[in-house]
């Protein structure tokens, strides 16, 4: 896992791409370097993982070849085998090394080959070329600039905004699909002018200005393929096999374990493998999570923890979130408003100060496997649709007059259940958008500069474009796909990547891998959710290992206390941004829409505290972004 950045073609390209690299040190504090050939430089910073030696060390060149490359390629140890016997030499046993062999023999015709996480570019010496690749799920970043016949790149936007922000438009498209979904979708960038290379696609930029693009890998093809699947197969065996090749490392590994399904899934496994592993586990502050009604997620991960003789850490999550929010906003590039990029910036920080570099998470189980609570609902939603209105209408003023809150505590059922009635009598598309969404389209529009209008209508379309984006019959996993092409890229992996990254770390996640992927989509949706019991399938796979107590557990929240902050900590600078924020200044937000909000929230009436949270992450984002183009 490291930073790479570059310039082809660009003015002044080699300090250039030396400035990039410096902003992106803290993805890789073990080493940095250079390359330069003519009109291309590329820059590196190094974690080193595998081959620890400088027969690791990037940018690699060999034989006129460039590489310099992020991620990990965890099927290296198989390709090395294929590739000595065509009679390759390898001068060290990084998978770096394996990945340039590999592009040297097959070009993009052998990307579909590669298992693991990665975003990188090669240059060609012999014919100019420079090619810039990104891995099939988009868990690894790469962002670029292209200016005439030139591109600069990075793996991350801030380093890109620090030295371009003066030529970058903050796109204002971008910000409202920010709003709505309270991330950027990966299709889109927070500056007009930059963009983020799709998941599973390469860019390849030639000298006379020509760029040609391709698609190694379609997630909508795999789905397809998957439901037309009739053969069987041991879904515990493809995770187990996924789990232990994210443990291939040089350095210590560890996981991250909440007490859930997932992550006790892969601790299990992955003590199987490495006896006495260590695990992160969060905990908050006891008002915190009394006012929140939150689980008592830590009792379940001592439980795991030892039955596998897992090596447990606990963290108390009582952060100085007035300090953390700008700094989060800055290393999260765009702005995202999930609360538990904190949780896993605060986790990674405590595992590198005990000398871990790498962390296996569960990320990606849920969207893959019909674990949220948003798939049950919409199901029951559909046949909610089915019960007569004349008794739907008393329920439905009933639960709209319950408080979500008092002074002194949450009601999580009161939440949930609002929420529910927002989407119950939609259509699918429509409902789905809405059960995880942060506003209908004419609350947001409320929220917005009138000017914004047609911003609004073009967001909502992409989301119906992109879900009805396939020809599955299947509901449950039509809502898987469209989460694993929406909500996995542009958020959970986003944070992830940017919130571990920042403190130097590495967070492999083996539920989002290529084989587990095609395994989940060969899963028909009646196997995933039976009855009231969303991720069946997961489970029963998981009942291999893990004791039922833990498999049948009531689900958990990598979250945080967000009421609990916005009523106590927050309260001022909640103030402070909704009457006199540079949103609001701008015009870009309406300060009474805005005031209305807290209203709500302050009243207990409805939940508005991940809405404010948000705004507050936008703010910042937005001063940072105003500040880097003035500079």
């Amino acid at each position: 896992m490291c930073g790479i950045a570059g310039a082809y073609f660009w003015p002044d390209g080699g300090p250039l791409t030396d400035r990039l690299t410096k902003t992106l040190a803290h993805r890789g504090p073990d080493g940095s370097g250079r390359y330069d050939h003519g009109e291309v430089h590329l820059g590196h910073r190094r974690l080193s993982i595998v081959d620890l030696t400088e027969t690791g060390a990037q940018p690699m060149v060999k034989d006129g070849l460039a590489l310099t490359y992020n991620g990990e390629l965890y099927n290296a140890p198989e390709l090395r085998k294929e590739l000595e016997a065509a009679g390759v030499r390898f001068r060290g046993t990084s998978d770096t090394e394996v990945l340039l062999e590999a592009w040297r023999k097959w070009g993009t015709e052998g990307l579909h080959r590669l298992r693991g996480m990665f975003a990188f570019g090669v240059f060609d010496e012999r014919s100019g070329e420079l090619v810039l690749v990104r891995d099939q799920l988009g868990i690894k970043p790469l962002f670029l600039v292209r200016r005439g016949k030139g591109v600069a790149f990075a793996s991350e936007l801030k380093a890109l905004a620090a030295e371009l922000g003066g030529s970058l438009t903050i796109d204002d498209t971008a910000l409202v699909a920010s709003l709505l979904y309270y991330w950027v979708p990966d299709g889109r960038c927070a500056f007009r002018e930059a963009e983020k290379l799709p998941p599973g696609s390469w860019a390849r930029f030639r000298p006379n200005g020509d760029v040609e693009r391709g698609t190694f890998w379609s997630l909508r093809q795999v789905a397809e393929e998957g439901a037309a699947y009739e053969g069987e197969f041991d879904l515990n065996a493809v995770i187990e096999d996924s789990t232990r090749k994210h443990l291939i490392a040089d350095v210590p590994v560890a996981t991250f374990l909440s007490g859930g399904l997932d992550s006790s899934y892969l601790t299990a496994l992955a003590a199987r493998e490495r006896p006495g592993i260590s695990a992160y586990t969060i905990g908050f502050r006891a008002e915190d999570a009394k006012f929140e009604a939150m689980p008592d997620d830590l009792r379940y991960a001592k439980k795991v923890a030892a039955k596998f003789g897992v090596d447990l850490h606990e963290i108390e999550i009582a952060p100085q979130v007035l300090d953390l929010l700008p700094r989060m906003t800055y290393h999260l590039d765009e702005p995202i408003g999930d609360p538990a990029a904190i949780n896993s910036y605060l986790i990674c920080t405590a595992a590198r100060e005990a000398g871990v570099k790498v962390m296996l998470s569960g990320m990606g189980a849920d969207e893959l496997f019909a674990g949220y609570r948003k798939h049950l609902a919409n199901k029951i939603a559909v046949q909610y649709q089915r019960v007569p209105g004349l008794v739907r209408r008393p329920v439905e003023s009933l639960v709209d007059r319950l408080p979500v809150a008092t002074s002194k505590r949450g009601f999580r059922s009161v939440r949930f259940a609002k929420r529910f009635l927002s989407f119950a009598e939609l259509p699918e598309e429509t409902a789905f958008r809405r059960s995880y969404t942060m506003y209908d389209q004419a609350e947001l529009a409320g929220l917005l500069n009138p000017d914004l209008a047609g911003a609004v209508d073009d967001v909502i379309t992409e989301h119906a474009d992109t879900y009805h984006d396939n020809t599955l019959s299947d509901f449950v996993n039509r809502m898987c796909l469209a989460d694993s092409r929406l909500f996995l890229p542009g958020l959970n992996l986003a944070y992830t990547d940017r919130s571990s990254m920042a403190a130097s770390t590495e967070v492999r996640t083996p539920f989002v891998d290529i084989e587990v992927v095609k395994a989940a989509f060969r899963i028909p949706g009646d196997k995933k959710i039976v009855k009231r019991q969303g991720k069946m399938a997961l489970k029963e796979a998981a009942l291999s290992i893990l004791p039922t107590e833990i498999v049948h557990r009531p689900k958990g929240l990598f979250s945080a206390p967000l009421r609990a902050w916005m009523s106590r900590d927050l309260a001022p600078l909640v103030r402070e941004v909704t009457n006199e924020g540079e949103l609001v200044k701008a015009g870009f937000l309406r300060r009474e829409a805005l005031r209305k909000l807290v209203d709500e929230d302050a009243s207990g009436q409805q939940d508005r505290s991940k809405h404010l949270w948000h705004i507050l992450t936008l703010e910042y984002w937005y001063r940072g972004a105003v500040s880097a183009r003035t500079t």
